[in-house]
């Protein structure tokens, strides 16, 4: 279990490690803000776009297989960004990176399960899975300042390699071989529609802040476009990317679109505040770190609770309080003001915090025990696309929002739109999440 949480915690070390070394990125490559945005987003894009791809190939192939295949392209890559000399460069690699994941994540999820058939105790390796994202979270900022501040911007990347080593080697020595279905196959056609709808839709909101023309909306239909033709493709399938009564489930597709809501708040509100620190207050990276590690050291206790919790009270309660703390975090940033002292800030990071990381145990477990066994990766798949499509739009729609005129209104505004996601996401997950827990077996 551990060997599988460990690639799950290299995923998630990356997206946090990189926010506050993005700024010094940026002034040493000589990136554009839109720049920096891609060097974010062009990891979380392709992440997103082949998880679908990553789940039906662990499905067909066997999760092990595919997972540790993952781990060693990330790792390759991460070495690439290290080596980066200039920033189309370091996007390419970032690119490159993000599939790494994309093979990862479905994978530690479904062999998880397949380790855990138990409901209590996959509540439980789904708990310590979860943790593994809050201590990453927790980590991240202050290790890529640290990082940053010491030994230079490269080593944020390279930190991957040792953690990539050690998850690999003990994978292949401790969890068990997968089992493969050769009957799934992958359906390309919608696979493509998928990578289409997400960088359609990342491109249009990077550019939006920057450029205010007919390209950005165009870009924006035609995100919508392939949206709709991957809903097509999916009732024509002979054997679709997602099977059609997963899709309809309404604990399955409300918990994934509560993990769309949730990453884009939460990511949306560490992008944007590593800028603010860094560019509008002076801190430098390890500072910006510091100042960071409110909000994302709950994420780590909260995980830990909900895991314990979940079995007791069931999910729906955990993730209806996280989502309203969350969203009571958020507007508390949004109605600081325009140039906030420090101090008023913290409570309101810690609550974002605590409450994302809360309700991502309870939507995670709905979602695993609402899928078929044989398509495990599929649904794990399913809710982390969903996510990390949520990751892309909120640090895209963030920065769109900070390069506007007004810089300050830019960022209260990205959190108003963050607290507004996580109201939605909390009655969603009234309406979708069972009243009653799937863990207490």
């Amino acid at each position: 279990m551990l060997a599988v949480c460990a690639g799950y915690f290299m995923v998630i070390l990356d997206v946090t490690v990189i926010n506050v070394a993005v700024p010094v990125i940026g002034r040493e490559l000589s990136a554009s803000l839109t720049g920096v945005q891609w060097i974010t987003d062009g990891y979380t894009l392709v992440f997103a776009g082949f998880l679908l791809t990553a789940g039906a190939l662990g499905d067909r192939l066997g999760n092990r297989r595919v997972f540790c295949a993952g781990v060693a392209v990330f790792a390759v890559s991460s070495a690439a960004c290290a080596l980066a000399p200039g920033t189309l460069f370091l996007v390419a690699a970032r690119l490159v990176e993000g599939l790494g994941a994309a093979l990862i994540v479905p994978g530690s999820l479904a062999l998880l399960q397949q380790a855990y058939p138990r409901p209590a105790a996959r509540s439980r390796a789904f708990g310590l899975w979860g943790s593994m994202a809050g201590i990453a979270a927790s980590a991240g900022p202050l290790l890529g300042g640290l990082l940053v501040a010491t030994v230079g911007w490269r080593w944020v990347f390279l930190v991957n390699l040792p953690v990539g080593a050690a998850c690999l080697l003990l994978t292949l020595r401790y969890v068990a071989p997968s089992p493969r279905r050769a009957t799934r196959s992958l359906d390309w056609p919608a696979q493509c529609a998928v990578v289409s709808t997400v960088a359609l839709l990342t491109a249009a909101l990077n550019e939006a802040g920057r450029r205010a023309d007919p390209a950005v909306l165009a870009g924006l239909l035609l995100a919508g476009a392939a949206a709709a033709a991957f809903a097509v493709r999916e009732r024509l399938a002979r054997s679709p990317a997602l099977p059609p009564g997963m899709l309809r489930s309404r604990p399955m597709g409300g918990a994934a679109v509560i993990g769309l809501l949730f990453n884009f708040a939460f990511y949306g509100m560490v992008f944007t505040a590593s800028l603010e620190f860094q560019h509008q207050r002076g801190y430098s990276a390890l500072g910006t770190g510091l100042a960071l590690f409110p909000a994302v050291a709950m994420t780590m206790f909260a995980s830990v609770l909900s895991g314990r919790l979940a079995r007791r009270t069931g999910e729906r309660p955990l993730v209806v309080c996280g989502m309203l703390l969350a969203s009571l975090g958020l507007a508390g940033w949004a109605a600081a003001g325009d140039d906030p002292a420090y101090a008023l800030l913290v409570a309101p990071m810690m609550a974002a915090g605590f409450g994302t990381s809360f309700a991502l145990t309870g939507s995670t477990t709905t979602v695993m025990a609402a899928a078929p066994p044989d398509h495990a990766g599929a649904a794990s798949a399913l809710f982390n696309t969903t996510r990390q499509i949520g990751s892309a739009t909120g640090v895209a729609l963030g920065g769109s929002l900070l390069a506007t005129a007004d810089y300050a209104a830019g960022l209260r505004h990205s959190m108003a739109i963050g607290a507004l996601a996580c109201l939605t996401a909390a009655v969603l997950a009234w309406r979708c999440v069972p009243a009653h827990s799937a863990t207490r077996a």
